[in-house]
């Protein structure tokens, strides 16, 4: 009977500690309602509000094992799906909700909060560390505004299997433990359009060292001149400077350690956070990962990726890719995330106010770009198996790389984990048909010429593009003006490829799209994968297999099979709706080993070559088909 109860209680045994409540100013509200917050950081949640027959979706075990505790235990235990879903209070847990503002889309919004998620604690293990956390989708806080605080199994299948994604990734990211549903239901309007449909509660339970985000510290600004608005807590620097020793405290003690003076302190605090972004931007951009709502309340202070809503894995590659389909300015689009993270780290330099010197700050800001391109070509090196010393013309390869699988409309992901086929050059072998069984995986992976079409049709009204063409005619100089804003000049770009298409028939692109592919591969074979290319190392070895090996184990260590495209997670948000969990599952598995080929289900010669085409039981490694392109995130 003893071990019975014990094997049942293995959520009931964590130890909660809740060093943020007890370092940081909490609200306590009267009345269990959404108002403005000042003064705190934190606010009670006075009351739970239980789901209806929870039940468990999925768990991460790897997540589970940060606690402590293993996936089975949790799965054994009768309450689990009630402890998970925020539906029954943990021992020691305290509920809370954090305070926090935010630059949304640019613009300064006041008060936003976690209005969907619920702090339950911290716990914490010589073992496993210091973890937060949370269940998201759990009900109303004082920060809910008109909302319900739920959130739907659309929405936390994604959250769940992205955070798990990410993580396998090897990319800094807050980790999903579970994913609970159940029979209550709420009106959604999934596709933004006025047409709401029922859809079930469900909640993620969430872990982090913490979710304190740059927007904690937007609470103390004042009045902005361009929204009107102000933080709650404007001009209380004694809580600012409270929250801030905290997080140096707690999250950058070797801040703390090497600094005695105050703003030395905070600078250094300020440059680690600068630096642990850019590199995390640059881990983003090398796994094609658009996270949608880069707004200042999604960026962690620790350099984690957080808040899985619209986000998108690209599958053809395109620089200007936008996975939130709100998104009509494109202001967080696929190469502008470097720019809009620099932009948010400025906003946390304001906010910091006078806890730093404003010229220091702006200096660090400079230092950004450079360490988020320096973080990037280093990613882009290990992708190409380039694994000797750095040289000058590293970013042109890259570069061309890009342009070409931009033209060819190639898959980034798959594009990517082919190269490691390209075969090392041998003297005097026929190059052009050395590299053809290759090129031929590759050219599968790149899009067709409806598919381009489509890709390179203009976004701009119509309208207002027949103005600007009309104007090309009657005032060349007013013209000329215009067609210099990038936006114009984008759509002119597009115009210019398509027309090239609409005079091309799919054989002349297919040509086309080869001769560039031959072109690359045969300068990437000469100019950067030959011995005399190779570090010094194994050049003075002369041990070519060891060369060989080093490239293809740096290569299919950085080029992942799989990522969660958005036709996967929407696989498996329709056999949930039906009650199947399964393919969560099965797809989690996956997601938790992205770099490794398992053993082929089959394989079929390739017509091109001696080169065989792998297809694997999970078919998430092939080419995304055509309907993905329809899916909508907003």
């Amino acid at each position: 009977m003893e071990s019975s109860q014990t094997a049942s209680s293995a959520l009931e045994r964590l130890t909660f500690n809740n060093t943020a409540l007890k370092r940081l100013p909490v609200d306590v509200p009267a009345e269990p309602c959404s108002r403005t917050v000042p003064g705190a950081c934190f606010s009670r949640v006075g009351s739970l509000h239980p789901l209806l027959r929870p039940r468990i979706v999925a768990l991460s075990q790897s997540a589970f094992s940060l606690l402590g505790l293993r996936a089975q235990d949790v799965l054994d235990d009768p309450l689990s799906p009630e402890y998970l879903s925020g539906s029954r209070l943990l021992p020691g847990s305290e509920p809370a909700a954090h305070c926090y503002c935010g630059h949304q889309f640019g613009l300064f919004t006041g008060q936003l909060g976690d209005g969907a998620v619920m702090y339950l604690g911290e716990v914490e293990s010589d073992t496993h560390g210091h973890w937060e956390i949370q269940v998201k989708g759990a009900g109303v806080t004082p920060y809910s505004r008109d909302g319900d605080g739920r959130k739907v199994l659309r929405s936390s299948i994604r959250e769940f299997l992205c955070s798990e994604a990410m993580f396998a990734l090897g990319i800094p990211t807050t980790r999903a433990a579970s994913l609970v549903t159940s029979d209550l239901y709420i009106s959604r309007d999934p596709l933004n359009n006025g047409e709401r449909i029922p859809e079930r509660c469900s909640v993620v339970m969430r872990l982090a060292p913490s979710f304190i985000r740059f927007g904690s510290f937007e609470i103390f600004l004042g009045r902005d001149e361009f929204s009107g608005l102000q933080g709650p807590s404007a001009g209380r620097q004694d809580i600012r400077a409270q929250l801030l020793d905290y997080v140096i405290e707690s999250f950058f003690p070797h801040v703390l350690q090497a600094h005695h003076n105050r703003k030395e302190r905070n600078l250094s605090f300020f440059r680690e956070v600068t630096m642990r972004t850019a590199k995390l931007v640059a881990q983003w951009q090398c796994v094609g990962f658009c996270h949608g709502v880069l707004n200042t309340d999604n960026m962690s202070i620790l350099g984690l990726t957080l808040d899985y809503g619209p986000f998108g894995f690209m599958d053809r590659f395109d620089p200007d890719f936008v996975c939130n389909a709100s998104d009509k300015r494109r202001r967080y689009s696929y190469q502008a995330q470097p720019s809009v993270c620099r932009w948010n780290l400025a906003r946390l330099a304001e906010a910091l106010g006078s806890e730093l010197k404003a010229a220091d700050a702006g200096a660090v800001l400079d230092d950004f770009m450079p360490t988020y391109e320096a973080y990037y070509l280093c990613g882009m090196r290990k992708k190409l198996g380039l694994v000797r010393k750095e040289e000058a013309e590293d970013r042109e390869v890259v570069s061309e790389l890009l342009r070409v699988m931009h033209n060819t409309g190639a898959d980034f992901t798959n594009t990517f984990r082919l190269l490691s086929r390209v075969p090392w050059p041998e003297g005097g072998d026929d190059e052009r048909a050395t590299v053809g069984p290759v090129v031929d995986l590759i050219l599968k992976q790149c899009a067709s010429i409806e598919e381009l079409k489509v890709a390179n049709k203009p976004t701009m009204e119509d309208r207002e593009l027949a103005m600007i063409l009309s104007m090309a005619h009657t005032n060349p100089v007013m013209f000329g003006m215009v067609a210099d804003r990038p936006d114009v000049a984008q759509q002119l770009e597009l115009m210019g490829r398509l027309k090239e298409l609409l005079e091309t028939d799919q054989e002349e692109l297919k040509e086309k799209q080869r001769d560039d592919w031959i072109r690359w591969i045969c300068q990437y074979r000469s100019g950067k994968i030959t011995l005399k290319s190779t570090c010094l190392f194994f050049f003075c070895c002369w041990d070519l297999h060891l060369v060989k090996q080093q490239r293809l184990r740096v290569m299919n260590s950085s080029n992942p099979r799989v990522v969660l495209r958005n036709y996967i997670a929407q696989n498996a948000i329709q056999a949930a709706d039906k009650g199947d969990f399964s393919e969560v599952n099965r797809i989690l598995k996956v997601l938790e080993d992205p770099y490794t080929d398992p053993e082929p289900l089959c394989q079929q010669q390739d017509g091109a070559g001696d080169e065989k085409e792998k297809l694997f039981a999970d078919g998430y490694d092939a080419k995304p088909p055509a309907w993905a392109q329809k899916i909508c995130i907003t």
